[in-house]
């Protein structure tokens, strides 16, 4: 069985800062690519940021140049490093990660998401 747990949300002000982290464990054999998805009230859940494993980063358009994602394997975690926050940002954010487990299973996993709240 596989996890993903996140932390790092909260409330901050706009143009402020927050960094998100989530954390793979379980019957992990290898980890393919990680990344970021969040969901504001009203609205579909839309792609943030994601690394592969050979650490090829890609992002929104929405936050390029604002957030970072960036992994530590040797803890099966990736971080988002959210700087410029704008009111927009507000959402759940979920960690999704595609892992190969030690039974040879490759499928999706997603977090149960933290909370993201910019104030204008």
């Amino acid at each position: 069985q596989v996890q993903l747990v996140e932390s790092g949300g909260g409330l901050v002000q706009a143009g402020g800062s927050l960094r998100l982290s989530c954390a793979a464990s379980g019957s992990i054999f290898s980890i393919n690519r990680m990344g970021w998805y969040r969901q504001a009230p009203g609205k579909q859940r839309e792609f943030v940021a994601a690394v592969t494993s050979t650490s090829s980063a890609n992002y929104a358009d929405s936050v390029k140049g604002r957030f970072t994602i960036s992994k530590d394997n040797a803890k099966n975690t990736v971080y988002l490093q959210m700087n410029s926050l704008k009111p927009e940002d507000t959402a759940v954010y979920y960690c999704n990660a595609l892992i190969t487990t030690n039974q040879a299973m490759s499928r999706i996993y997603w977090g149960q998401g933290t909370q993201v709240t910019v104030s204008s």
